[in-house]
């Protein structure tokens, strides 16, 4: 069993909260993806256990979300918008900048395992482009010197 008592209880606690536990499969798989880092499919299945649902059912919920992961990721996931608005004013300099300065492409993790870069489909901050999340945070107006003094902040390489 890869979830702990705690994990399940917090699932069990969320589905409470809903009429039917299977409503609470974004909150289920947050709170495992928390622990775990990612959801693998072993993973998956216990929480589909845990809600009474198929795991082909959360899997279409959890492939759904972006900010879910089915495969490992590093300890912080960089996510760069590359919609439009992002993409005009300089989001594929920051993506170039990004993979030179960390030494990864898109959807790769850096070898001590602590980023992965990925793109994003809008972070719904288009006036204050180009806009990129590192974790839960979200920085806007950003440019390559920006990006290094941000990342900087956060140990990279």
């Amino acid at each position: 069993m890869i979830l702990n008592p705690d994990e399940i209880q917090a699932i069990r606690q969320e589905a409470g909260h809903f009429p039917h536990p299977s409503a609470a499969a974004i909150e289920a798989l947050n709170i495992a993806q928390q622990g775990h880092g990612w959801i693998s499919d072993e993973l998956l299945k216990e929480i589909a256990d845990v809600l009474g649902m198929s795991p082909a059912e959360l899997d279409s919920v959890a492939t759904f979300y972006n900010l879910i992961y089915r495969r490992p990721v590093g300890k912080r996931v960089i996510h760069y918008c590359n919609s439009v608005s992002c993409w005009m004013l300089g989001a594929e300099d920051n993506r170039r900048h990004l993979s030179e300065k960390l030494g990864i492409g898109l959807g790769e993790t850096t070898g001590d395992g602590e980023y992965t870069l990925l793109p994003i489909v809008c972070l719904g901050a288009c006036d204050k482009a180009p806009v990129l999340m590192i974790g839960d945070e979200t920085h806007f107006n950003v440019d390559p010197a920006k990006l290094d003094a941000i990342l900087g902040d956060t140990g990279a390489p």
